[in-house]
This record gives structure tokens, C-alpha cells and sequence, in this order.
């Protein structure tokens, strides 16, 4: 039982340290996912979005495809003057837009010369086409805009902004490349810690392990003694102290127990009531220690007598002693009683004041019936009793048995020493 309990002990030591485990792996791989996603958005916002970049983009787009396409096409008159104002008119709008929005974010300060410079081109730019806007509202063809001046303009400005871009794209890779650096040292430290957290609680649970193991230990050295106490204070309780036997307590539990499974099993109840004859005059003549003495040759007889698990042994008080024997017959039981008388008188003790015998010799009055309901609890005893009485009024050294208990009369059998 201790085994198995040790056993819980271990398993439940076992179940927190994995459960402290898991949770830990737990919060790592949540940290780890926390920081790829974070990797993410970062990629997101250096290459999937690129905000600036993509405005740069959108500026070019506008300039090299809606403004271009506007003069190609007035040049050749495919479309009217107002269209063409309107064209340009919304271009330039788009463009001053997206560069203040360009303008707007972070910048370093390494690429704020060029950045300067970049805004004077695409304010010149804009002034450029204004004049040619400006012209087509004063009435001005544009098929005499010069082509050449025309494309070198847009070339310039293709450079600078292209320039531009060149740059933003090396600083996003520039800022990616760092933050992997970042992003990989974030994964070893938490590697680190995991498994020195993880370390820490194998120590830790060792340790509690041992300190659990250790009073575990004590607590089974603790019980065993208290249950090693505890019988003893019951045997102590029990047992007459003079005589090892049962004593009246124990013979009270006993009796109605045993009463109890023959009533069930209908079996054979016997129970004998032996004194010890002219024990007060033994006791006058030779001393209490020599009738202590003679008291516990008497038990020792009984015990040697009866020794099957069955049969039960009591110091009742005084020179009086008490048998219970289960599922032992009428015949079985006489033998029995005339072997306890024998043995005692053959142990010789000198009784120079019994008017029965120059030894020491003992009565015994016995009880012996099949049980069933309707056989009392006091019954038994109160006939032992009497047949102890019979037995005495015989001459003593002997026994007197029943096997009725409903009535007063009694089938006595007694034996004395020839």
C-alpha cells in the first residue's frame, strides 16, 4: 500500500513537471510566432509595401504615362486643348500629392541633401509643364513644343527620381538585413532561457522530489512506529497483564462476535467457565506471589490446551478463567475440558489446604449448543456459570456440561482423580 502510494507521489511530480514543461514550450513557440509575424510586417512594409517607394513609382508612372501620353497625343492633335489641360492639370495635382506624402515619412539624414534636390526637379519639373499649361490657356499650339526639350526634361527627372528609388530599396534591404540579425539573436536568447528555465525547474523538481521522498521516508519510519504503538496500547488493552490471556474487555467483543457468525451459520457455540478450586485458601496459606504464580501455570495450560485459531482464551477476573470454542460438538468439548483438568492437576502444585486433592485443581462448568435466533445472549453464560456451580457442588476437580439452554435441567457428566 505504501508502495502504491509512493507511486501516486512520483506520477504526480512527474504530471506537474511535464505540465510546467509543455506550458513553457508553450509560451516559447507563442514568443517564436509573435516574432516570425513581427519578421512578416517588416517584410511587408520593406518589400510587399514600400510605401515610399511605391509613391516614387507613382509619381514616375504619372509623369512618364499620363503627362507623356498628354503631349504625344496633343502633338499629333488626337486630342483637344481642354482635354489636354485637364489631363495635365490633374497629373501635376497627382504628382504634388504623392511627393508630399513621399516627403512625409521618416527621413534619414544622409538622404536629406538629395531628397532637397530631388524636390527643386520636381518642382522645375511641374513649372515646366504649368508654362506649357498656361500657354494652351492663352491660346499656344503645342505642336510647337519642342520634342527634344521635351524628353530631356522627362529623362532628368526619370534619373532623379529613379535615383530615388535605388536608394529607398537599399535602405529597406539595408534595415531587413539588420533585423534579421536582431530577429535571430531574439530566437537564441529565447532558446536560451527556455532551457535554462527549464533547467531550473529539472533542479528545482529533484530537489522537491528528494525533500518529498525524504519525509515520505520518515512519514512511513513515523507510521509504523505509531501503528507498532498503537498495537501494543491495543494488545495492552486486550490482554491481562499477569496471565498473557485475554482479558474481560476483549472476551466482551469476542463473545458477541462469535455469538453472532454461529447464529448465522447455525453451527456449535461452546463456552466454559473454570475456576480454580479453594484459591482464597491457597492464596492464605502460601502468599499472592505464589498465587500469581499458580494463576498464570493455570493459562499456560489453557493456552497449551487450546490452540487452534478458534479457540479463545480469557482471564475473566480473579482465579476465574472463560473458553469460547467454535464448531467444536459436545463430545469434542467434554475431551477437552477432562484434558485441561488433567494437565493441571499433573503439574503438581502443592494445595496442602484443598479438601480435594494435595494439588492444585480447577472446576469447570461448560455450555455447549448448536446457535440459532432464538438462543439469548446471556444465556450461555448464566448456564456455564451454573454448571460451574454443579461441578463444584460434585466434589470439584472436574467438569459438569449441558447442551440445553431453554431449560433447568442438565446432563451432568463429572470426573475426579481416581
Amino acid at each position: 500500500m505504501q508502495f502504491i502510494e509512493a507511486l501516486k507521489l512520483r506520477s504526480k511530480l512527474l504530471f506537474l513537471f511535464l505540465l510546467v514543461t509543455i506550458g513553457l514550450f508553450s509560451v516559447g513557440i507563442i514568443g517564436a510566432l509573435y516574432i516570425d509575424s513581427m519578421k512578416k510586417n517588416l517584410d511587408s512594409l520593406y518589400f510587399g509595401s514600400l510605401i515610399p517607394v511605391v509613391e516614387l513609382n507613382e509619381i514616375l508612372q504619372t509623369y512618364h504615362g499620363n503627362i507623356t501620353s498628354t503631349i504625344y497625343k496633343a502633338k499629333n492633335t488626337a486630342i483637344s486643348n481642354s482635354q489636354v489641360s485637364s489631363e495635365i492639370k490633374n497629373s501635376l495635382m497627382k504628382v504634388k500629392y504623392q511627393w508630399r506624402s513621399y516627403e512625409s515619412h521618416f527621413k534619414r539624414y544622409e538622404e536629406l541633401q538629395y531628397v532637397e534636390y530631388a524636390a527643386s526637379e520636381i518642382k522645375s519639373t511641374n513649372i515646366y509643364f504649368e508654362n506649357i499649361l498656361e500657354g494652351i490657356l492663352n491660346g499656344n499650339e503645342l505642336k510647337n513644343i519642342s520634342i527634344i526639350n521635351f524628353e530631356m526634361k522627362m529623362e532628368h527627372i526619370h534619373k532623379t527620381i529613379k535615383k530615388l528609388i535605388k536608394y529607398e530599396v537599399e535602405v529597406a534591404k539595408y534595415e531587413r538585413k539588420n533585423f534579421l540579425k536582431v530577429y535571430e539573436s531574439i530566437i537564441i536568447n529565447v532558446g536560451i532561457i527556455l532551457l535554462l528555465v527549464i533547467l531550473g525547474i529539472l533542479i528545482i523538481s529533484f530537489y522537491v522530489f528528494k525533500s518529498i521522498q525524504s519525509d515520505h521516508t520518515k512519514l512511513e519510519i513515523a507510521t509504523k512506529k505509531l501503528q507498532q504503538a498503537n498495537k501494543k496500547l491495543e494488545n495492552v488493552s486486550y490482554t491481562d497483564v499477569l496471565t498473557s490471556l485475554h482479558n474481560r474487555r476483549y472476551f466482551n467483543f469476542i463473545y458477541d462476535r462469535e455469538l453472532k457468525r454461529a447464529k448465522r451459520a447455525k453451527s456449535y457455540i461452546t463456552f466454559m467457565m473454570l475456576d480454580i478450586d479453594f484459591f482464597k485458601q491457597y492464596n492464605d496459606t502460601y502468599g499472592h506471589i505464589e498465587g500469581d504464580f499458580a494463576l498464570k501455570s493455570v493459562a499456560k495450560v489453557l493456552k497449551e490446551s487450546l490452540q487452534r485459531p478458534s479457540d479463545y482464551v480469557f482471564r475473566l477476573g480473579g482465579e476465574e478463567f472463560g473458553v469460547i470454542l467454535i464448531d467444536t460438538d459436545e463430545s469434542n468439548s467434554a475431551k477437552l475440558a477432562r484434558d485441561i483438568c488433567d494437565s493441571i492437576r499433573d503439574r503438581k502444585i502443592k494445595h496442602e489446604t484443598s479438601t480435594v486433592n494435595d494439588y492444585l485443581t480447577i472446576s469447570i462448568g461448560i455450555v455447549c449448543c448448536i446457535a440459532d435466533e432464538a438462543l439469548n445472549e446471556d444465556i450461555l453464560i448464566s448456564r456455564a456459570d451454573e454448571m460451574l456451580y454443579k461441578a463444584k457442588d460434585g466434589g470439584r476437580d472436574g467438569y459438569t456440561i449441558t447442551t440445553n439452554v431453554s431449560e433447568s435441567t442438565t446432563k451432568s457428566k463429572e470426573q475426579k482423580e481416581a
